[in-house]
């Protein structure tokens, strides 16, 4: 995984909406493991949630009033240590962020930068991604939702545990605007060849590289040091992104 993951099996901030009991237990696609916060963390997290920090509630988030402007709404879902997140702020001050972690220390770690770089179009939610989704964001209006290194869940009978599955990419297009992005990468050969799968059976897309292709790494998705490693390594990287269309 890259340097913003907390761990090979933390760095994904959702749950695939799988019914695993008659009771609606949904088998979650992240294993929790908060870690332990570094004091530079929590000092941030005291400075800096009251804020930037947005708590699960049953209301709606009004956009515009939230960030103070009209501006493109973009998600992150598991931004891990934040690294990707702030610089994406950093560079387009003119588009607004909200990143979801479930792992406080990453939360923490993202809060941290926000306030050495001085960034006021960052917000954030330390819950389950597909929560805060049906909870807390509207649909129709974001302009993009990024999924960066999901956790690959190698093995095959944790395989079901991926969050990227048919309800989720329904989930995800509920809430894009029509022409907004669904940008995926991921370092695991045979997930990106199961995003494909899922994102081009999906009504609601197209890929905007052309049917069954990957898209090169577009300028504004920061290229981690994992990545520059597994380049000099002969690691594949595979990036996919498909537009919301109009049905």
């Amino acid at each position: 995984m890259n340097e913003d993951s907390l761990s090979p099996t933390d760095s994904e901030a959702t749950a695939a909406n799988e019914q695993a009991t008659p009771h609606k237990r949904r088998i979650k696609s992240f294993v929790l493991r908060q870690g332990r916060l570094s004091q530079a963390q929590q000092n941030a997290i005291d400075a800096y949630w009251p804020q930037f920090g947005l708590e699960l509630t049953p209301e709606l988030l009004d956009l515009t009033a939230l960030f103070g402007r009209e501006a493109d709404t973009i998600i992150e879902i598991g931004f891990g240590m934040g690294n990707s997140l702030a610089a994406m702020a950093e560079a387009n001050p003119d588009k607004n962020y909200i990143g979801i972690e479930v792992h406080r220390p990453g939360v923490g770690a993202l809060l941290k930068l926000v306030g050495e770089k001085g960034l006021t179009n960052v917000r954030v939610f330390n819950d389950d991604a597909i929560e805060v989704l049906a909870q807390r964001i509207p649909k129709s209006t974001l302009s993009g939702v990024y999924l960066f290194f999901p956790d690959p869940w190698h093995k095959t009978k944790h395989k079901k545990r991926r969050i990227l599955q048919e309800t989720f990419a329904k989930t995800i297009a509920s809430h894009l605007k029509v022409g907004g992005h669904f940008h995926m990468a991921t370092d695991w050969e045979d997930y990106a060849e199961q995003m494909m799968q899922v994102m081009s059976e999906a009504e609601d897309y197209r890929n905007i590289s052309g049917e069954g292709q990957f898209t090169p790494r577009p300028d504004y998705r920061p290229l981690t040091k994992f990545e520059q490693r597994g380049h000099r390594l002969g690691h594949g990287v595979w990036d996919l992104i498909f537009e919301k269309i109009d049905r």
